[in-house]
């Protein structure tokens, strides 16, 4: 008989999240034109916004991982979410950029705790042989977020302001706090003789207090994988005018999610039914392929098809890895491969905006697509190179995962 997985607690830690990754996508996709028309700033300013955020979630990785493997992670997690709600309380506030960078700050300092500490606990959550059906769905209320977080932050600010906008998202904000507080957080226990144990936290300033050495060989692969996707994240609407399809742009990440949607329910059941290898390269295969198909969009519906296709790679790939990222680490280390597993995404999604930007504006859009597919083409032989290869051995009911 298998294990029950929607919980009243698995729902509560699924239903926060998505109200911390709404603001997070509906802020991302407003506030460069707040900085522009409220506060009269440039579009350099309104880069910064996003990359304070970034660089803030990324510094507080390593720490909480180690804070959400301790005895007062629910303290912890609870902290980080009222701050993420006061956070959101605070933009009324931005009454010039440099206020609204300090803002952003502090509110990508609770982002990465707080995302970090329930994508922990919910992989906790989940019945140990149903890990990758729950993470699947787990994954999908941010998808889901992603898509509906632009569409209703645009919506607002174009009929009713910014002003509707920040409220909104505070009541956002307080919801992630209040559902944080209905679910069950299990307790951390330390293991036998951790002391003596390599797997353990070491006296001092160590990094491994921090990062999860048994996590870092997926975590290369994710990254990659974030670079790519953040070429799509970023410069999809831009690509999009370019070639003629702007009327089209609008459904693409619809289509992206309703993709994920009809997927998700045999997806996340077949990653707990095989081994791990058989879903990580026909994805990254898949979303390789949906990238060129991208790169050579003419028509509407081949634009749209790139989205299907990598809807069902990427969105499929994303929460694989995120599991196997923290079934690789001991029971008593989850935080800390949750927190390196976002550090290498983050740090992926960064880079990638940065060196895809350049590359398009060097060779156009459609160069970029192509050299990202190449970065997707790489990550399989990263994977092969630090996962796969090594445990061909390996038992399949031994194996990760």
């Amino acid at each position: 008989m298998k294990e029950k997985l929607w919980t009243k607690d698995f729902i509560g830690v699924c239903l926060s999240s998505f109200f911390i990754f709404i603001t997070f996508y509906s802020l991302s996709a407003t506030l460069p034109a707040f900085v522009t028309e409220q506060l009269n700033g440039d579009p350099g300013q309104a880069g910064w916004i996003m990359t304070a955020f970034i660089i803030a979630a990324v510094l507080m990785r390593p720490f909480a991982g180690r804070w959400l493997d301790g005895p007062k992670r629910r303290i912890v997690l609870l902290l980080s979410l009222c701050l993420f709600m006061l956070a959101t309380f605070a933009y009324p506030l931005a009454g010039s950029f440099g206020i609204l960078l300090l803002i952003r700050f502090i509110h990508g300092l609770s982002f990465g705790v707080a995302t970090t500490g329930n994508g922990a606990i919910a992989i906790e959550l989940v019945p140990k042989n149903r890990k990758g059906e729950g993470m699947g769905y787990y994954a999908l209320t941010m998808n889901l977020a992603m898509v509906l977080g632009p569409f209703l932050g645009l919506v607002i600010v174009e009929h009713s302001g910014f002003r509707l906008l920040f409220g909104v998202f505070a009541v956002f904000g307080a919801l992630a706090l209040a559902l944080g507080g209905t679910f069950r957080v299990p307790e951390r226990k330390a293991p036998a003789k951790a002391a003596q144990s390599p797997e353990s936290d070491v006296p001092g300033f160590h990094w491994r207090n921090f990062v999860e050495p048994k996590s870092i060989p997926i975590s290369l692969t994710a990254m990659l994988m974030a670079v790519a996707y953040s070429g799509i994240l970023t410069f999809v609407p831009v690509y999009a005018k370019e070639i003629g399809l702007s009327a089209a742009a609008g459904y693409y990440f619809v289509v992206y999610a309703a993709m994920i949607l009809l997927s998700r329910p045999f997806t996340g059941k077949l990653f707990d039914r095989v081994p791990t290898r058989c879903l990580v390269y026909p994805t990254i295969a898949l979303y390789a392929v949906g990238l060129v198909v991208l790169a050579g969009a003419h028509h509407g519906f081949v634009f749209l098809l790139s989205a299907a296709i990598i809807g069902l790679g990427f969105g499929t790939l994303g929460p694989v890895l995120q599991t196997v990222a923290v079934k690789a680490a001991p029971a008593h280390r989850t935080g800390k491969a949750t927190g390196t597993y976002f550090i290498f995404f983050d740090s992926g999604a960064g880079i990638g905006s940065v060196v895809l930007g350049s590359i398009a504006a060097a060779a156009g859009t459609r160069a970029m697509y192509l050299v990202s597919a190449a970065v997707v083409a790489f990550g399989a032989f990263v994977y092969f190179v630090s996962m796969h290869r090594k445990s061909r051995s390996v038992p399949l009911s031994e194996s990760v995962r």
